[in-house]
């Protein structure tokens, strides 16, 4: 089953123990105005057998309790994150107060542990005990080449296998 930029929020939230106002703080920061009760309808699940349903103009039409993350949303949050643990960094000259989410279609799971990995200062050698933790052996030149930028020829896809164990881990290194 494919995971969803919900489930990974839900996730992430989850392991890293955030409350709802903190993850509304956390959406600003990544340049995206999301009040707290919108955060509780993006952290709830569909009902069964929501599908996405788009107006005419093209539009996603929410239904009333459940709000589906984008992944201009998730990438919006991720970069807000790495901002709340490690404080605002000045911008270069030339450079925009918040990152533009990115052009390329990186994979979601490619990018969630990139910018975890950056936001938790973690090293390599954490984040392959994480995935330890959640019972999955993952080489160092694997986890490597899912930190790659995608077009490189050592990229690797990181599968929602991955994600969900780091995921995983990740809740039960911050948990316990």
């Amino acid at each position: 089953m494919k995971m969803e930029n919900n489930d990974i929020l839900i996730r992430l939230r989850y392991a890293l123990d955030i409350k709802d106002t903190d993850m509304a703080e956390i959406f600003k920061l990544g340049g995206i105005d999301i009040t707290k009760d919108d955060v509780l309808k993006i952290l709830t699940k569909p009902k069964d057998g929501y599908e996405d349903e788009y107006d005419y103009a093209g539009e996603l039409i929410e239904d009333e309790d459940h709000i589906k993350c984008t992944n201009r949303m998730l990438e919006s949050f991720l970069n807000g994150f790495i901002t709340f643990k490690r404080g605002k960094q000045e911008p270069k000259p030339g450079q925009a107060d918040h990152p533009e989410p990115s052009k390329t279609r990186e994979n979601v799971n490619n990018m969630l542990l990139k910018k975890v990995k950056i936001a938790l200062a973690l090293t390599s050698e954490e984040m392959l005990d994480i995935f330890e933790k959640a019972g999955i052996t993952v080489t160092k030149g694997e986890l490597g080449a899912m930190l790659r930028k995608e077009g490189h020829k050592n990229y690797k896809q990181c599968l929602d296998k991955y994600a969900r164990n780091f995921l995983k881990g990740l809740a039960l290194k911050y948990r316990n």
